[in-house]
């Protein structure tokens, strides 16, 4: 099934984020087989103020635990997780459903 997970950054937290990018990469990649989509929100200026990550994964409670397990979490980066199931409708230029 597939998960929008929704992340905004703490205020004032762009050094955390950047100290903790590599970890945050590395554990990405270890998902890439169900990853979909992974990338920083922007804020006006163009600098990281959250992530967004479409995942697919088997329940809400492997996204929940993906989503706790990301070291950007783990080091309390986020203000706020929203995780959303998704229905794919259009995808590479088509209409898929």
């Amino acid at each position: 099934m597939l998960f929008a997970v929704i992340c905004t950054d703490r205020p004032n937290a762009l050094e955390t984020r950047k100290a903790t990018r590599e970890q945050h990469l590395a554990f990405l990649a270890q998902y890439k087989a169900a990853i979909q989509f992974a990338g920083p929100q922007l804020d006006v200026n163009g600098a990281p103020c959250g992530s967004l990550v479409l995942i697919d994964v088997q329940d809400r409670a492997a996204a929940e635990g993906f989503a706790a397990a990301d070291p950007y979490a783990q080091v309390g980066l986020f203000e706020s997780v929203v995780i959303r199931p998704l229905r794919t409708v259009f995808r590479d230029g088509a209409l898929v459903e």
